[in-house]
């Protein structure tokens, strides 16, 4: 089985002084969502073997304080530009490149690129990502590059807000 989760970056800092939207970076809400995600992911025994993450300052952030708070260690880690301002199709090629040797695979991206491919990937759902939410898609698959749309299966799709309590 092969498994994507999708991680949206965190809640962006528009008051920040940036100069293009790729240098954007996240504010205090998005920093505490993410690390609470990061002990999510943890908590419910589901780390990554494999991350690939938007080279976008605020998915950069996300996926660095989420994987400090959880204490993930060592995860084969990729910063790719791929995914900033990817298309779903984009996507979905760079996934059925990855090496057979990883099972769950942590892609830190944006929208709508996130709400419209898992949509896709579990046949035609109309989902919504917000900031610093987590989704996990399971495909009964052994290669990633048998991952296609309409064949995978939402397993959850879990906001920040949703595990306050539990993973403060």
């Amino acid at each position: 089985m092969k498994t994507i989760l999708f991680f949206r970056h965190g809640k962006s800092d528009w008051k920040a002084g940036f100069g293009q939207d790729h240098e954007r970076p996240i504010n205090e809400r998005g920093r505490s969502d993410v690390g609470r995600m990061g002990r999510f992911l943890v908590g419910i025994e589901c780390l990554p073997d494999r991350i690939l993450s938007s080279s976008a300052v605020r998915a950069r952030t996300t996926m660095e304080l989420a994987r400090a708070a959880g204490g993930w260690g060592e995860i084969s880690t990729e910063i790719t530009d791929a995914l900033y301002e990817a298309s779903p199709s984009g996507v979905l090629a760079l996934v059925r490149a990855q090496n057979d040797v990883f099972e769950r695979l942590l892609l830190v991206g944006h929208e709508p690129t996130w709400s419209t491919l898992i949509g896709g990937l579990v046949g035609q759902a109309a989902v919504r990502v917000s900031t610093a939410t987590m989704a996990r898609v399971d495909f009964h698959a052994t290669r990633w590059n048998q991952i296609d749309y309409g064949r995978g299966e939402l397993r959850w799709l879990v906001p920040p807000k949703l595990v306050k309590n539990f993973f403060e």
